[in-house]
């Protein structure tokens, strides 16, 4: 069940960058982190009702500070600024930058949970991801070129170590919590704290249906629906293996290509989707248990 969840993510994530860069073009970041937190946060609150989840129990009251903490950084900075940094640099060259999360993520585990570290083999498995997603977007970046600055990049490898700074923050502050609390909880604050940053921009705002229903959609989707299996999948596989999802999503958005769109499948783009599914498979390897382990309690026993 949970690399269902982990499959299904991908697919919602995968189409994020478009609808992304359909939203951007009529309103600025900040209003476009507004509409996405605020049509999530709705959704949540419909789900919530439905199923008889109070919408403000008394959960918020003992993690305020952490969802503002996990809106921040998990959603607040590191949509702005992937929506900004996608108005300077090529979509193919975010989603390699994007997938960087599980390196990031690898590499922070190590000392701030090390009864989680990953295996030898599970760093591999990173490297070995990141390489897929390269080889998957150059078709595209051969024919756009790397275009951008260095500013547009450097903005989307912050968002990247923000996500796994809240990957991280999640796995230690808030296991155990219900999906439905953590989202909910996250995306009423993004939307509070994303007004008085967008107010300013409200006015210059195009209300294009097309821009519109892609930022609604992104919320509704690729934020709603998509933190309850985030965390869903958090819970149940671990920090580093949840963010592996970042490895799918240049999969899913050429999956939504060929299917919405009619475009081809190249030979370098098969190649890349298979080294990165190779990557996922060996990230995802669980450490084998030490067989001293049970000589060590059959020891203290005796």
């Amino acid at each position: 069940m949970p690399y269902a969840a982990f499959a299904a993510l991908g697919l919602i994530w995968g189409a994020s960058f478009l609808l992304i860069k359909l939203g951007i073009r009529d309103m600025s970041p900040t209003v476009l982190v507004l509409v996405r937190s605020a049509s999530g946060a709705l959704t949540l609150a419909v789900i919530m009702r439905i199923t008889g989840r109070p919408l403000f129990g008394s959960f918020w009251r003992a993690r305020i500070v952490p969802f503002i903490i996990m809106a921040i950084t998990n959603a607040l900075l590191p949509w702005v600024l992937i929506a900004w940094g996608e108005q300077h640099v090529s979509s193919g060259l975010a989603s390699i930058l994007n997938s960087t999360t599980t390196l990031w993520a690898a590499i922070l585990i190590y000392w701030v949970i090390p009864s989680e570290r990953p295996s030898f083999i599970n760093y591999i498995g990173v490297l070995i991801g990141l390489t897929g997603v390269v080889i998957l977007v150059l078709p595209d970046i051969s024919v756009h070129g790397v275009s951008g600055n260095f500013f547009g990049a450097l903005a989307v490898v912050v968002a990247a170590v923000a996500y796994a700074v809240s990957a991280l923050f999640q796995r230690t502050k808030l296991r155990g919590m219900s999906v439905y609390e953590q989202s909910f909880g996250q995306l009423v604050v993004t939307t509070a704290l994303a007004i008085p940053i967008a107010a300013p921009a409200i006015p210059q705002v195009h209300l294009n249906w097309l821009s519109m229903g892609a930022v609604i959609a992104l919320g509704v989707g690729g934020s709603g629906i998509a933190y309850l299996l985030y965390y869903y999948t958090m819970n149940s596989l671990g920090a580093v293996r949840a963010t592996g999802v970042t490895f799918l999503v240049p999969i899913t958005a050429v999956f939504w290509g060929v299917v919405l769109l009619n475009e081809s499948l190249s030979l370098p783009t098969v190649i890349g989707m298979i080294v990165i599914l190779a990557g996922i498979v060996l990230t995802n390897m669980r450490r084998a248990p030490r067989p001293q382990a049970a000589v060590e309690r059959d020891s203290a026993a005796a």
